[in-house]
């Protein structure tokens, strides 16, 4: 029976096999290896199926179970059996060491461990076993498909018949026992399947484990087939559960190695910021210095002086040249007080974000603040000390008295009032002070808020950003715009101009020049960015067609210089708009004051004109430089600036600084005093007619300070500061002291403060060129957030002043060709100072509405005189001239052929000749009596000059030259008869005057007039020698 049923176990084994061979060459790598293990499983299924089928067909049913009981007792083939299956675990502990090997190479190291299994050659089919895992190895690196048999074969080697005889369960000795006489049939193949008869059991429990692993190994090595069979999956189980923990372990640890770097950065975080704490916020000033907090809103607990109050505690205030005058320079509190306080009304809540101090302006006192609490306010009687989180907050405060300190709170305080403690102090209790506090958002505006119209860019402007925004113009407007550089500073920088015209780069005959320069001290920044504004208001506008802007545009050239001291802006803008004090970057690097760096021409004529050599010897226009000027103590931004007014015909212009609100007028210079003691300068008080004794007194009380031009000065001063939006409201005083403009806005700077070299006097004296200092603001370098509200207050006045170059008259002096005569002289009756006509022949005149005598001249020319009128519209009058040649260069060389003597008169001898001369010259009566009264009156003129001559000589008094206009004499007979009476001294020719040279140590009254006497007609005639 036992026979019957192997050969049916058998058949049905190669059944399943051939079955699972079709499948394999069907299926893809891993699906035929997962079919391999199900079908070994249900060939041990059904082997396990027949022997119990068989255990019940035997004699004895009930026993089977029992029987097992007795097979304690070993056979030699358990023994055997036995020992097979400690040498199977010999050889799986060895396959279990070995088995990363397969895991990293997979193919090649399997049939190298498949010669192990010999180990069961105990049994004579162990052989058999380690012959055909060579054939299987020979067909691992075929690529075909093997065929039926060799997967019959590979199929045994798989189940493992002939090579692991490791038991799993205890149940595989009673199947063992019918197989052992089944096994003499070696030669035949089938019997092979009796191995799997022995030790089913023991390969259930492998397919088993192999079924849990199988899918990932297949997937790797797909047609090896031993494979799987190198690894002990239980401990592969084991070491992919180890690598889970240790991964899990390393997922834990990185997890935690970032907890701890989380932590150490929040641990910085947090000590950085309690080391270093939150940048604060940026604020702009409330507007002490500039004034725009009002002196009712400063109050102090007390003062030491009239003069030291509240009020004049701002930042950068200036105190009198006298520290007990009647201003100081900062607050003083009064010493015998125990407490001290100086508080600022906001008049709203705001945030205060920092606090700016300052000692006392004061040449001769050290005196400041060195240390101070703050407190605030709501409601001015509940008052806040400001703390740190552990104390009362101590600002330490300044270290000398003229650089600002800033103090800043880092978390901004709302309140309304500020008080600022002193706790110590240098010298006296004195401080300045500037308070940093932001608007907060309200459905209101406040005062020093300003929308801006215009959508310029309101911001400061170092060099390089200056130069980049003028390019951008430039390139904006080329057909407007130019730019070009007068000269370089100290430093090398360029001092770049741009140019406004309808046609730049040239002056156009009949069009003024016109000239705005600002930033003449580096510190004074308002002039500069205004400047910077103009041109990009000018440019946009033009292009937008505004009229008004295309009038200026074409009618004028206009010259826009922002910056003359560029060094010096440097620094100050380094340091900040609040944090520079008064005199940092006022002057060159060389230490000069470019303002007042020029050189020093009115001395030249004053000093002239108190010895009556004006306008004979020193005109009372274009004065030279005297020798060596330029070679001596000048900068080298003064001398380019010379040089660049001297090349352009500039009519008007302006110099745009800060520190003040007003516009200052020359003269700049102050006059020295007269003395009446001096008997060789001035005659007695009875020989002085009334304006000269008027004149002397004003100049003896220092008063005589204006210009010839005094009243248009006046005119162009008004018209900016009444332009101004804010400059006429003086009604609080000055920046520094009382007001000094009567409410106009406009003082003259000698009797303000007068200055020597200036450059208004240098421009006034030296060109055609009328030039005003405008003083922009308290603040010399506005903050940022100010420069909206400073555009918005001098944009009207800016262009309003412009306007002003074509009031007057203007016209071109030709001569009868029509060729222009350049370096004309043009004289204004009534006015002693002259301008000249440029290269093109054509002048520009500033006079207030009026009607005048306008006299052109110019060298080897006749004089001619015109009458013009100046009305109140817009645009100058035109007032052109035609010379004609004259005789001068004749009489020039008959003179130097005389070495400039005077006439000699003959006295008449043969009266005859007279009335042969006079029969020939004239052939009537009433020509020969025209004729006779012209000679009458040239006798009276050679008498008049006789006796000063003889007064000269006897060294009774001295003289002076005629002071009024002279014109050409002409030869021109007259049909008037000869009067009776001597009229009044006609006027002369000036080359009269050069005939009669008066001592060089010898001083006329220039301003008394020749009194003319009465004389007799005597008969003498005159010749030259």
């Amino acid at each position: 029976m036992r026979p019957e049923v192997l050969v049916v176990w058998v058949g049905l084994t190669l059944c399943c096999a051939l079955v699972c061979a079709r499948e394999d060459v069907k299926e893809d790598k891993l699906s035929r290896g997962r079919t391999q293990v199900r079908e070994t499983r249900g060939l041990v299924e059904d082997g396990r199926r027949e022997e119990e089928r068989d255990v019940e067909m035997s004699d004895e049913p009930a026993g089977g179970v029992e029987e097992t009981k007795p097979k304690k007792k070993k056979t030699p083939e358990e023994i055997e059996a036995a020992k097979a299956k400690k040498a199977a675990e010999k050889e799986a502990k060895a396959k279990k060491q070995k088995a990363p090997k397969p895991t990293k190479k997979p193919k090649p190291p399997k049939p190298t461990k498949k010669p192990k299994a010999p180990k069961p050659t105990k049994k004579p089919k162990a052989p058999k076993a380690t012959k055909k895992p060579k054939v299987v190895t020979t067909t691992q690196p075929e690529p075909r498909h093997p065929s039926l048999d060799e997967e019959e074969e590979r199929l045994l080697l798989e189940l493992g018949w002939g090579t692991l005889i490791r038991p799993a369960t205890p149940k595989l000795p009673v199947v063992e026992e019918p197989v052992e006489p089944v096994e003499p049939v070696e030669p035949v193949e089938p019997g092979l399947d009796e191995v799997p008869g022995r030790r089913h059991g023991k390969k259930e429990d492998t397919t088993t484990e192999v079924i849990m692993y199988i899918p990932e190994e297949t997937t790797t090595v797909p047609f090896v087939g031993p494979w799987y069979e190198e690894y002990d999956y239980a401990d592969l189980a084991a070491k992919r559960q180890e690598e889970e923990e240790e991964r899990a372990r390393k997922e834990k640890a990185e997890k935690a190695e970032r907890l701890r770097k989380q932590w150490e950065e929040e641990e910085e975080e947090r000590l950085r910021q309690i080391t270093a704490p939150a940048e604060p916020k940026k604020c702009p000033p409330l507007g002490l210095e500039s004034h725009r907090v009002e002196d009712d809103q400063l109050l102090a607990s007390s003062q030491s002086h009239h003069g030291f109050s509240a009020q004049r505690g701002r930042l950068n205030m200036q105190g009198s040249g006298n520290d007990e005058d009647l201003y100081g320079g900062a607050w003083c509190a009064e010493p015998e007080e125990t407490i001290h306080w100086f508080e600022v009304d906001a008049r709203r809540e705001v945030e205060f974000t920092g606090v700016i101090t300052q000692g006392r302006n004061s040449e001769q006192f050290e005196d400041f603040v060195s240390s101070y609490f703050v407190a605030f306010s709501n409601d001015s009687r509940d008052w806040t000390t400001l703390h740190d989180g552990y104390a009362e907050w101590l600002f330490y405060g300044n270290v000398d008295k003229d650089t600002p300190v800033m103090s800043q709170f880092t978390p901004p305080v709302v309140a309304r009032y500020i008080r600022i403690l002193p706790q110590s102090w240098n010298g006296s209790l004195c401080l300045r002070a500037e308070i940093l506090a932001c608007q907060l958002p309200s459905s209101y505006h406040s005062e020093n808020e300003v929308d801006p119209t215009d959508d310029l860019d309101f911001r400061h402007h170092n060099y390089k950003e200056m130069r980049q925004m003028m390019k951008v113009i430039n390139e904006e407007c080329p057909n407007i715009t130019r730019i070009y550089n007068i000269g370089k500073s100290s430093q090398g920088l360029k001092m770049y101009a741009m140019e406004i015209s309808d046609n730049p780069g040239e002056h156009e005959t009949g069009e003024p020049e016109f000239r705005y320069t600002a930033g003449l001290h580096g510190n004074e920044a308002l002039g500069r960015e205004l400047l910077l504004l103009l041109m990009q208001f000018l440019c946009k506008e033009y292009n937008d067609e505004n009229p008004r802007v295309r009038r200026l545009v074409d009618g004028v050239r206009i010259h826009l210089v922002p910056s003359l001291n560029p060094d010096a802006y440097e620094l100050a803008y380094e340091m900040g708009s609040e944090m520079g004090n008064w005199a940092l970057g006022h002057w060159t690097e060389e230490g000069y004051d470019i303002f007042q760096n020029f050189p020093d021409l009115n001395s030249i004529l004053w000093g002239a004109e108190d010895r009556g050599w004006v306008p004979r010897l020193v005109p009372n226009h274009h004065i030279p430089l005297p020798e060596n000027s330029l070679n001596g103590s000048l900068a080298a931004e003064t001398k380019a600036i010379i040089s660049w007014m001297e090349r352009n015909p500039f009519v008007l212009g302006a110099n745009l600084q800060g520190g003040e609100k007003l516009v200052a007028y020359p003269f700049d210079m102050q006059r020295p005093p007269v003395s009446l003691s001096d008997s060789r300068r001035w005659r007695g008080n009875a020989e002085m007619n009334e304006e000269t004794w008027a004149r002397i007194q004003r100049q003896n009380e220092g008063a005589l300070r204006e210009t010839p031009d005094d009243a248009m000065f006046r005119w162009l001063a008004m018209s900016y500061a009444h332009s101004h939006l804010s400059m006429t409201e003086t009604y609080r005083g000055s920046c520094h002291g009382d007001d000094v403009t009567a409410g106009q806005g406009i003082a003259n700077r000698a009797s303000w403060k007068p200055v020597v070299g200036s450059m208004n006097d240098f421009s006034y004296l030296h060109t055609n060129c009328f030039e005003l200092s405008i003083f922009l603001g308290c603040d010399k370098f506005p903050h940022e957030s100010e420069l909206p509200l400073e555009w918005e207050s001098n944009r009207e006045a800016l262009l309003s002043f412009i306007e002003q170059v074509h009031r007057g008259i203007k016209g071109v002096v030709r001569d009868v060709e029509g060729t222009p005569l350049p370096n004309a002289t043009i004289t204004v009756e009534g006015i002693r100072h002259d301008v000249k006509t440029a290269l093109g022949g054509d002048y520009w005149r500033l006079l207030n509405p009026g009607e005048y005598r306008v006299t052109a001249k110019a060298d080897g020319y006749t004089p001619q005189t015109r009458l013009c009128m100046v009305g109140y519209d817009s645009g100058a009058t035109p007032c052109s001239f035609t010379l004609a040649k004259s005789n001068w260069d004749r009489i020039k060389q008959i003179m130097a052929l005389n070495g400039k003597r005077p006439i000699r008169l003959v006295t008449k001898v043969n009266p005859v000749r007279t009335t042969t001369a006079s029969t020939v010259v004239s052939t009537t009566d009433g020509h020969a009596s025209a004729q006779n009264a012209e000679r009458l009156r040239r006798l009276r003129i050679m008498r008049l000059r006789r006796l000063r001559q003889q007064r000269l000589r006897a060294g009774l008094i001295t003289t002076t030259a005629t002071t009024t206009t002279t014109t050409t004499t002409t030869t021109t007979t007259t049909t008037t008869r000869a009067p009776t009476t001597i009229p009044e001294t006609e006027k002369t020719t000036s080359w009269y005057d050069s005939w009669f040279p008066v001592d060089s140590w010898s001083t006329e009254n220039p301003f008394d007039s020749f009194d003319s006497v009465p004389t007799q007609d005597y008969p003498f005639e005159y010749t030259i020698d």
